[in-house]
């Protein structure tokens, strides 16, 4: 039974059809935001606590990283709205498709941040100062790309302000450490987003949207594979700092062979490949947190 056939039997059906199209404007059938939003999340509650998070800081920045990804993405769409319609990734948005109004767009907005918030409410003052600019970050994102020639580069800063969070959340401070592995998900997301741009180039050219892809133009895959190096490093430095065992230094092989792998796929310059590049970067995610995971696990033993 599919989710609108279960929902029908609850519920009327102009209810339904209005649930499935917000479910759709929070991308909520597309995991791959939140997947990519919570890795670097995890990495810092597992690097904070030494691989012990409590369960109320786990929980709490599972749901508030879901609920602002969602925020983030009706805010995208409601800035977009007049040019979706014109690029062939994006033309089915409800937006593009008129399934929406920016009344709506903007209430969602507001219920989503304040369930967000809500989730803060276990924590520590310092968690909740740190939020300020990490919803400045989300909210404001989308209208960058009128105007900022790196708009990636936003979004780097604004993906990787869970970091600072889970270690103010935990710690009641927000170490160098945690400013390292921002700086490491900063570049990663500019990289992995960029890919992400370049399938959406040719559209973006023509409606005039500015994007990392348009702005380093032919040297657009030099420029991922560099903000790729600086990752890895900036990780193995990680390594270091925490002392980190063997199985944390496993995955450095393997993110670099998938790295070479992407280097290979989005020379081609397809559409199709370059965005499912852009998807394959949640395993590098998943991989060095598994890292982690094992390194303090090894710990133990």
């Amino acid at each position: 039974m599919n989710i609108r056939r279960l929902l029908l039997r609850f519920l009327p059906r102009y209810a339904v059809g209005r649930i499935l199209v917000y479910g759709r404007l929070m991308r909520v059938e597309k995991p791959i935001g939140t997947l990519l939003l919570l890795w670097p999340t995890y990495w810092a509650m597992w690097v904070a606590d030494e691989g012990h998070p409590g369960n109320t800081v786990l929980l709490a920045f599972t749901a508030g990283t879901f609920l602002m990804r969602s925020a983030g993405c009706v805010m995208n769409d409601l800035a977009d709205r007049h040019f979706d319609g014109a690029v062939a990734r994006t033309k089915n948005r409800p937006f593009a498709r008129g399934q929406v109004t920016k009344a709506e767009a903007i209430l969602l907005t507001m219920i989503l941040c304040l369930l967000a918030a809500m989730c803060l409410v276990p924590m520590n003052a310092l968690t909740w100062l740190m939020s300020l600019p990490a919803l400045f970050l989300a909210l404001t994102y989308p209208f960058t790309k009128r105007f900022f020639p790196l708009p990636q580069f936003y979004l780097g800063l604004a993906f990787s302000f869970g970091v600072p969070m889970a270690f103010a959340a935990i710690d009641n401070a927000v170490p160098p450490i945690a400013w390292l592995i921002f700086t490491a998900n900063a570049l990663w997301t500019l990289a992995y987003d960029t890919i992400y741009a370049m399938a959406d180039k040719e559209d973006d050219l023509k409606i005039g949207i500015k994007t990392s892809a348009v702005t380093f133009g032919r040297h657009d895959i030099a420029a991922v594979m560099l903000c790729h190096f600086w990752f890895t490093a900036l990780m193995a430095v990680l390594g270091l700092q925490i002392g980190a065992t063997w199985p944390y230094w496993l995955i450095l092989p393997i993110t670099v062979w998938w790295q070479i792998d992407q280097y290979h796929a989005i020379k081609t310059r397809d559409r199709q490949i370059c965005f499912r590049t852009f998807l394959e970067n949640n395993r590098i995610g998943l991989a060095w947190f598994l890292g982690l995971v094992g390194h303090y696990l090894w710990k133990l033993i």
